[in-house]
């Protein structure tokens, strides 16, 4: 049940990560870039693009 539970807010993050990407005024490039690493390291890669991805 913890798995899930896990596997579910890890799942919500990533598409709230994904959406803000999408959204964002970034260059395609770059929108690009940061998909493939929340894509290629999932939990890593969140961690990053939340710590140093997001720009005010």
């Amino acid at each position: 049940m913890l798995y899930g539970i896990l596997g579910l807010v890890h799942f919500i993050l990533f598409l709230i990560a994904a959406f803000e990407i999408l959204n964002s005024g970034k260059s395609l490039g770059n929108k690009l870039l940061w998909l493939l690493v929340i894509f290629l390291f999932p939990l890593v890669g969140l961690v990053i693009y939340f710590l140093m991805g997001r720009t005010a």
